[in-house]
């Protein structure tokens, strides 16, 4: 079966009523490890909603007490097995099986998640990274919309994070792989270059302003080579500090990409100041009885 073909098993590591939490290194271990052998993993977290129910197989991982389990109804595909008795990783490729899910151990995903227990919600990420993987919801919540367009092995968003809340399951170390966050881990993160204060809060205008500065010094320099060699010393400053794979630079857009888009995003936002003064305006003056006077 190839990797297109068939369901994926859906794996839930489970904390809740019914069971008793994990420690924060088996919590750390089981994700990992089934991360890593490529199973998709869900983790219910109080007071945040997860994925809605398909008609795929679904296996529940945890602490349980199976007396206490809910009945699971004819046309659930639902597996319960409980970790104090049962390997996570051999467990997981049994289920599999016997499902008849898809095997993905040959795709190991890379994508962003975000812890938003230590989110703080400061935009940086959305204003860092240049393909579009971040984006707000309608609360204005920051989230991961486009994870697709992440490229494979850069984490230089989580580099970026003031509060180590940017998680790359596949990264080899921690705290960017999920590791737990250690007191020295958040003071070398509050050491990094704040992009806002560095750019001065518009990362696409400074952008543009360095091209257009670029364009008046190649324009009495006329020297190519000068231009190609600041370029290539630009990306491997970026290449080291924020540990940026080669093949990702190279995808890096254009100076006019960049720019095409600080038009759009530019005009969204007017748009979008527009409407809201147009809703603003539309709403009758209250009354004094309204006001409570």
């Amino acid at each position: 079966m190839s990797r297109t073909e068939g369901k994926n098993l859906r794996v839930v590591l489970y904390e809740g009523p019914g069971g008793t939490p994990l420690g924060d290194t088996e919590r750390f271990e089981t994700l990992s490890t089934l991360l890593d052998n490529g199973f998709e993993v869900t983790r219910p977290v109080a007071g945040q909603q997860v994925a809605p129910a398909d008609d795929a197989p679904v296996l529940v991982l945890g602490h349980l007490d199976m007396e206490a389990l809910p009945p699971v109804g004819a046309d659930q595909d639902v597996y319960f097995r409980s970790l104090t008795d049962a390997e996570a990783l051999e467990t997981a490729r049994d289920v599999r099986e016997a499902s008849g899910a898809r095997q993905l151990e040959a795709w190991k995903p890379w994508f962003p998640v975000i812890d938003f227990d230590r989110c703080t919600n400061c935009m940086q990420c959305l204003t860092f990274c240049l393909f579009d993987v971040y984006g707000v919801d309608g609360k204005q919540q920051i989230t991961v919309q486009n994870e697709d367009n992440c490229k494979t092995d850069c984490p230089a968003c989580s580099r970026v994070c003031p509060e180590v809340a940017i998680l790359f399951p596949k990264y080899g170390k921690g705290p960017i792989n999920g590791d737990i966050v250690r007191a020295q881990d958040v003071q070398r993160e509050a050491m990094k270059v704040d992009i806002t204060t560095l750019l001065g809060g518009d990362l696409y205008g400074s952008l543009r302003n360095r091209q257009q500065d670029a364009r008046k010094r190649f324009s009495t320099e006329r020297d190519e080579s000068k231009a190609l060699l600041e370029r290539k010393r630009c990306l491997g400053k970026l290449k080291q500090d924020l540990d940026i794979p080669d093949e990702v630079l190279m995808t890096l857009p254009s100076a006019e990409d960049i720019e095409e888009r600080a038009v759009r995003a530019k005009a969204k936002m007017e748009k979008r100041l527009a409407r809201s003064k147009t809703v603003q305006d539309s709403r009758p003056v209250p009354t004094e009885r309204e006001w409570g006077i």
